[in-house]
């Protein structure tokens, strides 16, 4: 006798009060510059609370680009960067997000901005589940991992009379996301 078991498909939202997005680029070839994304959205459709295999879509507000400075955030929102007029949103959907170790997850998937669709791997770890005072149940993750920008067109930069560029290729990106479920 075969016994077949229907697992529940949890939905949970992104706790924007308690999440970031940011990145960092090499300057001058000495050191990085920070910055963030302050407008995001997204769900992630788990089996029960269980996050492999764990479907991701995930858009961010192009426009909403911060860096600290009124001048490079318009430069980066415009054509030579994310061109946020015309491609107001970069989004990601998940290909796959398995368990490698303990805690720790690849997550696989493809990344749009401009335009274009690249995949990308990022690494995840799980920091684990937990009830808020209001009865919310809350699940947190560190995300990490680096892309090329030209492969997206982003490709403005100015070469340097001492060598190298401006601003670096690589971009590392960093999120910390907390997950309150629906």
């Amino acid at each position: 006798i075969k016994i077949m078991t229907t697992l529940t498909k949890t939905t949970w939202g992104i706790d924007q009060a308690h999440s970031e997005i940011t990145f960092k680029v090499k300057h001058l070839m000495i050191s990085n510059v920070k910055g963030n994304f302050a407008k995001f959205e997204g769900t992630v459709q788990s089996d029960d609370n269980n996050f492999s295999n764990a479907n991701i879509n995930f858009s961010m507000d192009a426009s909403s680009i911060t860096t600290g400075d009124t001048q490079r955030d318009t430069h980066l929102k415009s054509g030579d960067f994310f061109d946020a007029e015309n491609h107001p949103s970069i989004s990601f959907k998940s290909e796959s997000f398995s368990k490698t170790g303990d805690d720790i997850y690849a997550l696989n998937g493809q990344l749009t901005m401009k335009g274009v669709s690249k995949p990308v791997k990022l690494n995840v770890e799980f920091g684990g589940m937990m009830k808020d005072p209001w009865g919310q149940e809350k699940a947190g993750f560190t995300l990490s991992g680096k892309i090329n920008r030209k492969d997206w067109g982003l490709n403005w930069n100015t070469a340097l009379e001492t060598g190298g560029v401006l601003v670096s290729e690589e971009v590392q990106i960093a999120a910390e996301i907390q997950l309150v479920k629906k």
